[in-house]
């Protein structure tokens, strides 16, 4: 497969993966692009792996990961969006919900959230996961129980402040 038909087919679910890693649409634009472009100066190495697509899932784990160990970003997130519009139309309980566990989500340390995504959201088996985070699968389920656990308290004394 050359470069050129990996990111035709591959290229939009791993702008989706960087969206859910990093919690912001722009910087996972960016993430992806300068994944790619150091995956194309050696796409020959990375083909040659036995499965391009964790290799490449891994380049993104590893970048997300780098770019929070770098204290130089200029880059300042913010806490919470700005609010929309008055005159803008209810978005419902159903997304109003999933975007208050996705905040909670964005709370947990890297591994522990880049593992609910890959397991949640991308849903790759244990194996695949331990791959792509270079650890084993016991490790991968272990981080999983730990985050689900803090989530499930978090979810629990947000529930019982309202």
């Amino acid at each position: 497969m050359t470069f050129e038909e990996y990111v035709h087919s591959r290229g939009t679910a791993l702008v989706r993966f960087a969206r859910l890693l990093t919690g912001d649409d722009h910087r996972a634009d960016d993430l992806v692009q300068d994944v790619l472009a150091k995956a194309f100066v050696h796409w020959r190495r990375v083909e040659g792996a036995d499965r391009p697509d964790v290799y490449v899932r891994r380049m993104l784990v590893n970048a997300n990961a780098s770019w929070w160990r770098r204290r130089a970003s200029g880059e300042v997130s913010v806490a919470e969006p700005s609010m929309p519009d008055a005159s803008a139309p209810d978005i419902g309980s159903a997304v109003a919900e999933r975007d208050r566990l996705w905040r909670l989500v964005t709370t947990l340390p890297l591994k522990q959230r880049a593992v609910l995504v890959l397991r949640y959201y991308e849903d790759l088996d244990d194996q695949t996961i331990a791959e792509i985070l270079g650890c084993s699968p016991v490790t991968v389920r272990t981080t999983a129980l730990r985050a689900l656990t803090v989530l499930r308290a978090q979810t629990d004394t947000t529930e019982r402040a309202r």
